[in-house]
């Protein structure tokens, strides 16, 4: 008994001793503050069903270029997405029943994906994924390059939430569209 309690003082002091000596780590980065664009339009950090919800029916078509504008690339999406059309509007109710996100394969600098098509999610329409210049505004944004007449770049707008473009190569935005983790 004797020796079990010694056993047991031991091993507390020595757990008293780790927290004392184990150094505090520096403070964690303050939470990165809502995004309020006007009218509706929030960007929540915290809260991704309310971002996506804001970028589809509450942001104007200016208000998610300048989002776009705003935002740094952004860490690549990985694994499967959910998607939806943002503009055109006509093409949102068409859409959602072909194309329904995407699936990543990548690493932080890039990879692969494929489409997710139709409501069972088959895979198609293979791309490649890479950091080049935004045709918008030439700053950073990820590349989805297609062999395709299409050509799509994302930026991550807050975390998990990537507001994205599709252009015709040649020129003419084709559509606008976010993703989140499925």
């Amino acid at each position: 008994m004797n020796a079990m309690r010694a056993r047991l003082v031991t091993t507390s002091a020595l757990c008293a001793s780790l927290l004392v000596l184990t150094p505090v780590g520096a403070a964690a980065d303050p939470p990165t503050p809502v995004a309020d664009y006007g009218a509706g339009c929030v960007l929540d950090p915290g809260n991704r069903a309310a971002t996506i919800d804001a970028l589809r029916f509450r942001c104007s078509v200016g208000q998610q270029d300048q989002i776009y504008r705003d935002a740094g690339a952004g860490a690549v999406p990985m694994g499967v997405t959910n998607g939806w059309v943002l503009r055109p509007e006509r093409l949102d109710g068409i859409a959602q029943s072909v194309w329904i996100g995407k699936v990543f394969r990548t690493g932080p600098d890039g990879g692969t994906l494929t489409n997710r098509v139709t409501g069972a999610g088959l895979e198609a329409f293979p791309a490649d994924v890479y950091r080049a210049p935004s045709i918008l505004d030439a700053a950073p944004a990820w590349a989805l390059n297609y062999p395709t007449p299409v050509y799509d770049e994302i930026r991550e707008v807050t975390p998990g939430v990537w507001l994205g473009y599709s252009w015709w190569r040649g020129g003419g935005l084709l559509a606008a569209f976010v993703l989140t983790p499925a």
